[in-house]
């Protein structure tokens, strides 16, 4: 599955790319993120709880940041499974672009590949890409309140 999206936020974009790898904007930013772990300068290991349509669960995994180009662009790979109900596992690459739009502003685009096996394969793309979306509003707005308050 492909996801994709961009969005806007209200600062520079050093800031933007200082704030977005630390593991406590990401614990906080991230919806259901119980454990975000920086193992070291790239690895990070994480514990995030989620409800995809009736199924909870609750997600460990590592990402490994694969290519830094700082203030604009990373790429990361990551794979975890479920360690509830034993509801799948998943490997995923990404890529995070950012881009100043003016001093101020800063665009914010992302591109994910997600492979997705199990109990959670099964309730296919229409479901996952709006519980996506859902994660992805929810990451937006605490980190622009996160940004909003390190003004």
């Amino acid at each position: 599955m492909l996801l994709e999206g961009r969005f806007i936020l209200k600062a520079q974009i050093n800031k933007v790319w200082e704030t977005l790898l630390q593991p406590e904007t990401l614990l906080s930013c991230i919806p259901g993120a119980e454990k975000v772990d920086q193992l070291d300068e790239k690895t990070y290991d994480c514990v995030v709880k989620q409800k995809v349509g009736p199924v909870s669960v609750r997600f460990r995994f590592k990402s490994i940041l694969t290519r830094i180009d700082p203030p604009h662009h990373l790429e990361m790979e990551g794979s975890g499974e479920d360690t509830l109900v034993k509801a799948g596992h998943f490997v995923q690459k990404s890529s995070v672009d950012l881009k100043e739009i003016s001093e101020s502003d800063v665009e914010v685009s992302y591109q994910s590949e997600i492979n997705i096996t199990g109990k959670l394969a099964m309730f296919g793309d229409r479901v996952m890409r709006t519980k996506a979306k859902s994660v992805e509003e929810e990451f937006t707005a605490a980190l622009r309140k996160k940004l909003e308050e390190m003004a």
